[in-house]
């Protein structure tokens, strides 16, 4: 996926109630009961419905690594979906997101500020509105340049700008080379 689309669903699976199931037969088990069937979850993973009878009956338990790992992301896209949606709607109406990063960030400014990027380490609580932004743009299906650039966006306001108490004529805040970013609700 991407950096950014990573962080979010990183940021709401810690708000999930139980974890999801983890043993290969477990998470055949729970795809079976979504999906209403073996048939269904065969077509789904590229494997036989025989193969996954065998599963759910635990006669198999140590899928191939390919396997696994599709199993994997298809339990954790359909694990608690309305705890998912209820923790992004509170997160886009009230709560807003934390963004921690350490990145460079620069920024565009009229002639005489110093305005060369460096490395900073800033963990900064976006307003809602710019935790809305990145929601729907990731369902959008968004880049990560475009959802850098929400980013920056959040990050000059509040950070930069200080809510407009200061730097009120700053133009553009450049987001680059990022070796850290995480996300939390």
């Amino acid at each position: 996926m991407s950096l950014f689309g990573d962080g979010h669903d990183a940021a709401v699976r810690k708000s999930f109630t139980r974890p999801a199931p983890k043993s290969a037969p477990a998470q055949m088990r729970y795809l079976v009961r979504q999906l209403k069937g073996t048939k269904a979850v065969a077509q789904m993973l590229r494997i036989s419905q025989r193969t996954v009878e065998r599963y759910v009956k635990n006669q198999i338990k140590k899928p191939r690594p390919d396997l696994a790992a599709r199993l994997e992301r298809e339990v954790n896209k359909r694990w608690q979906l309305q705890i998912r949606a209820r923790a992004r709607r509170k997160a886009a109406t009230t709560d807003g997101i934390v963004i921690d990063t350490r990145a460079r960030l620069g920024y565009t400014a009229p002639i005489g500020s110093t305005d060369e990027d460096r490395l900073r380490h800033l963990t900064v609580a976006l307003p809602p509105q710019y935790a809305a932004r990145l929601f729907e743009a990731q369902q959008a299906g968004a880049g990560d340049q475009q959802l850098q650039q929400i980013a920056a966006e959040g990050l000059r306001e509040v950070y930069f700008q200080d809510g407009g108490h200061r730097a009120g004529s700053l133009e553009e805040v450049r987001f680059t080379d990022i070796e850290h970013l995480e996300f939390d609700l």
